[in-house]
């Protein structure tokens, strides 16, 4: 049975410069054949995951990490199973299983690993340390065949067993892409959107100068000019959780994904990305979050917006916006929904039909009415 939690998400942004783009200015996109506000996904599903993080929401084991210093990490590791020095047999091991480590003694790419396997790999070297403190020293010259030569294969395969996500909830949701080992990569539960204003922007331009606070009597003016663009914008964000996916990729546990999706509908309300914050301030929280359980297929409702809303006297964008997203899905579902769908939400505008689903009072009872809701379709 396929079960698809999604979140739409109505949030005003005071002026900002939250993602930007080669240019420093404002990501934006054409929608609907109007320029557009734009927010990556991969800057939201970065700040959904240091939120989650941060909170604690889930246990830093079944937590990960991007990063480029897996041989730091491992031989932070090892250091407190006792084994001192354990650079090259890190290296050594990591060559086994095809990654190579780089002079500055970091990976070639980026890595998304579950601290699970991050410790398992220490745990694997740890094993072994008599074997590879002989094996043949690791050079940054050698191509990653060369460097695997002389080794013990049983080693390698045993590293790359051990990179089964070992219920790292991130990796789970978002899925990763290792180009050396194909086998370990992981198909994605959670699908995020670009973030689109619901209406039409232009860019603006902030002018500043900096004035040197040592500056003699004699200097007058600034002692930095320079300009700043940043945009003002009503978002309409989406995600969607594949539920009995993410509980695939979690090796069948339904409460760590459980876990996983509690977190993730708390994060996706919270988190903000950091771009130009010392700047801006601008920390808004989404004046509605609705979540909805879906059954035939997930639907992202953007082409609600295709005409962009225009403000009115008398009524705030946001409030506008809800309106919108509301009457577009009821068209949508109407004609292709199941009649099985599920709302709860919260609203500051007031504006979402009352009928349509169960309110909230707060982001912790939207939570735990969606972690309730999914339980019971995963446990039916």
């Amino acid at each position: 049975m396929s079960l698809f939690v999604e979140f739409h998400l109505i949030q005003n942004f005071a002026p900002s410069n939250l993602n930007r783009d080669d240019t420093g200015a404002p990501k934006d996109a054409l929608f609907g054949g109007h320029r557009r506000a734009r927010v990556s996904s991969q800057c939201f599903k970065r700040a959904i995951r240091l939120n989650s993080s941060a909170a604690a929401t889930i246990p830093e084991i079944n937590q990960g990490v991007r990063t480029q210093e897996l041989k730091k990490l491992m031989v932070q590791q090892l250091a407190d199973l006792g084994r001192a020095d354990a650079g090259a047999c890190v290296e050594a091991a990591l060559a086994a299983m095809g990654l190579k480590i780089k002079d500055d003694g970091k990976t070639e790419y980026l890595l998304f690993l579950g601290q699970g396997e991050i410790a398992a790999l220490a745990q694997l070297v740890h094993r072994h340390w008599d074997v590879l403190m002989v094996a043949p020293a690791a050079d940054a010259k050698k191509t990653k065949k060369e460097a695997k030569a002389g080794l013990p294969d049983h080693i390698g395969k045993e590293a790359k067993a051990l990179l089964d996500g070992q219920k790292a909830v991130d990796v789970a949701m978002f899925g990763r892409m290792l180009a050396d080992m194909p086998a370990v990569n992981q198909d994605a539960a959670c699908q995020v959107a670009h973030a689109i204003s619901t209406h039409k922007v232009e860019r603006e331009f902030d002018y500043f100068t900096a004035v040197d606070d040592r500056a003699s009597a004699e200097v007058s003016g600034a002692g930095m000019i320079g300009q700043v663009e940043f945009n003002s914008a009503t978002f309409y964000r989406y995600a969607v959780v594949d539920a009995t996916k993410l509980v695939s990729n979690l090796h069948g546990d339904t409460e760590l994904a459980l876990i996983g999706i509690r977190a993730f509908a708390q994060a996706m309300a919270r988190a903000i990305p950091t771009g130009k914050q010392n700047t801006f301030a601008a920390h808004n929280p989404p004046s509605f979050v609705g979540v909805v359980l879906r059954h035939a297929s997930p639907f992202n409702l953007a082409n609600a917006f295709e005409k962009p809303v225009w403000p009115k006297v008398n009524t705030e964008l946001t409030t506008l916006s809800v309106e919108k997203l509301a009457e577009h899905d009821a068209k949508v579902s109407m004609f292709y929904g199941d009649g099985k769908d599920e709302w709860a939400f919260l609203d500051l505008t007031d504006a979402w039909p009352a009928e349509k689903g169960a309110k909230q009072a707060s982001l912790d009872a939207l939570a735990q009415w969606l972690e309730d809701r999914v339980r019971s379709e995963l446990e039916g």
